[in-house]
């Protein structure tokens, strides 16, 4: 099959890149950093791969992509990019937090509508979401927000598809062994460690979830479930509590 990968050249989506070449598919690979991405596609086992580079919270890389994803009809699309950004709301710079939206939210829309609008019977969007777009998150309110936006949206296009015979998901990691926590200001060893996760465990279930085609999100890791789960039986104020608990803010007073 022809995959389309954003965010290829580190964590999840790198993870993804991996397990998807050692199955004999053709890649496409889009992130950032060229040096990065070109080691990356270098290293895949297989024929075929390519690297595009574009910075994804500018509109006009964005758009650039429009044509790539309407000449090559991928057969998968998995809508990984995206940023997180820690601490208290007042205290980071608006503009980065603007930057991230733009990445988390405005470049997924538009690039799911531009893989939709081309899609054939038997394709598959994925859009990777969080299990923080299923809560609110002290400490990191406008990157839950983001993912909350990527569940959403992904939920309800999944059910204006299904029956063109297009499959899509808003697939949901919880923390996972990855730089990004520390790249995004935040801290992974506040998460409890039986709740996470490594990048090779979460693209498993993606992959699975994917071949499967059944549900429209789909949230990674078993504890991770039943803490959603357990969420619903709790009042709001406590388990936005509980969540601020595990954040970046829960030694503040």
């Amino acid at each position: 099959m022809k995959i389309l990968v954003t965010g290829a050249s580190d964590g999840i989506g790198l993870a993804i890149a991996k397990h998807l070449a050692a199955k004999n598919n053709e890649l496409t690979l889009v992130a950032r950093r060229k040096e990065k991405l070109d080691d990356v596609v270098a290293a895949l086992p297989g024929k075929g791969h390519r690297s595009i580079v574009a910075d994804l919270s500018k509109k006009e890389d964005v758009d650039a992509l429009k044509a790539d994803i309407e000449l090559n009809k991928y057969d998968v699309f998995i809508n990984n990019a995206g940023v997180g950004m820690y601490g208290r709301f007042t205290e980071m710079p608006l503009s980065d937090q603007q930057k991230m939206m733009s990445l988390n939210m405005n470049a997924l829309t538009a690039l799911s509508y531009f893989y939709l609008s081309a899609a054939k019977k038997g394709d598959a969007l994925v859009n990777v979401a969080s299990t923080l777009g299923t809560t609110s998150y002290a400490g990191a309110a406008v990157y839950a927000a983001t993912k909350a936006y990527a569940t959403s949206l992904s939920e309800s296009l999944w059910w204006e598809y299904k029956n063109k015979g297009i499959y899509v998901m808003g697939f949901c990691p919880g923390a996972t062994y990855t730089n990004f926590h520390e790249v995004s200001g935040g801290d992974k060893d506040s998460f409890p460690k039986f709740t996470m996760q490594t990048a090779e465990q979460v693209v498993t279930e993606m992959v699975s979830a994917l071949e499967s085609r059944r549900k429209p999100k789909v949230v990674s890791g078993g504890l991770n479930r039943f803490m959603i789960g357990l969420q619903k039986l709790m009042s709001r104020k406590m388990v936005i509590s509980m969540m601020a608990g595990f954040g970046p803010l829960k030694d503040s007073k």
